[in-house]
């Protein structure tokens, strides 16, 4: 996401890189002990075997873990979470041990460690205070005023409050402001926040002056929302420029292994060609070649777990 250039502290920050997740698994002790609880836990006949039926929550537990959205609300995650359905099952098999069970689990926790330590996650909690700091602080006119000149331009005058839930838009964690497009916000955050201003002329033509002393007005209910329901976002500092792009599509000989590395694999119809459902598992190989995140991993990191504390 776009790094603004004010400096406010950020309270309750945590970052996720993979080393906790590292040290579970390369600490065999620790890691058996894991293995043995959830193996009890998955194992309802007690069989010492795990079924399909009984593998279900871990794969929604592993799911959960990667962002993705509950299973059967999308063909694309439905399509993932049967794959690591299949990593445990080698496709086959309807039982598997607890032997096969820790040696999938940990490949699959190695690999969320690797995406983790190349694109960490940024946990922070949003109460308000950073917000309130930014918006009585030396930077928020020059900021603002530069926020008003994109969303404003001589031909397409805005009306005041579309003009403010624009700007809103525009701010970032940065500024301590969560993503306003997440739906619990708007809900929870903003609309209230409007609700409540007192914006006799909500509807009338903004210059700067009264669009700065009426946003201010709307950001200091929104920061009093997020004192009374703090909210926690998940977040990438990491850019990604297309450099990384750039420098794979100028070593031929580098691009060429990389792709049939990541195509040998995957299953090809009669044709010898890729289904569109594969192809994101190819581009998974590749986007660490190619400086670039996981596919998919911006728009749900980007999203917002939010959880009222």
């Amino acid at each position: 996401m776009a790094t603004n250039t004010s400096s406010l502290k950020k309270k309750s920050e945590q970052v996720l890189d993979g080393s906790d997740i590292m040290e579970l698994v390369e600490n065999q002790e620790v890691f058996t002990s894991f293995v043995d609880h959830k193996f009890k836990e998955l194992d309802k006949d007690s069989d010492g075997h795990l079924s399909v039926k009984e593998l279900q929550p871990a794969v929604a537990d592993i799911g959960a873990a990667l962002g993705l959205p509950a299973q059967g609300s999308s063909p694309d995650s439905d399509h993932i979470y049967s794959e690591v359905l299949n990593e445990f099952t080698q496709g086959k098999q309807e039982k598997v041990s607890k032997t096969e069970f820790k040696e999938v689990l940990s490949d699959i926790l190695l690999g969320m460690a690797a995406g983790l330590k190349r694109d960490p996650i940024v946990i922070l909690r949003i109460d308000g205070e950073d917000l309130l700091e930014f918006i009585n602080g030396p930077s928020y006119e020059v900021e603002m005023l530069s926020v008003f000149s994109q969303i404003v331009s001589d031909d397409a005058v805005l009306p005041m409050r579309d003009c403010i839930v624009k700007a809103l838009e525009k701010l970032t964690v940065d500024q301590g402001m969560p993503p306003s497009p997440d739906s619990w916000v708007t809900s929870n955050i903003i609309e209230p926040a409007l609700q409540l201003w007192d914006g006799n002329n909500q509807e009338k033509l903004v210059s700067q002056e009264t669009f700065l002393e009426e946003f201010k007005k709307v950001a200091e209910r929104v920061a009093q929302n997020l004192k009374e329901q703090p909210v926690i976002v998940a977040h990438s500092e990491n850019t990604f420029d297309g450099s990384g792009i750039k420098r794979l599509l100028s070593n031929k000989f580098e691009l060429d292994k990389l792709l049939n590395t990541a195509l040998e694999n995957v299953p090809k119809d009669r044709n010898g060609k890729v289904s569109k459902e594969y192809l994101r598992v190819v581009l998974d190989v590749v986007a660490p070649s190619a400086s670039l995140p996981p596919i998919g991993a911006v728009e749900q990191v980007m999203q917002m777990k939010v959880k009222i504390l």
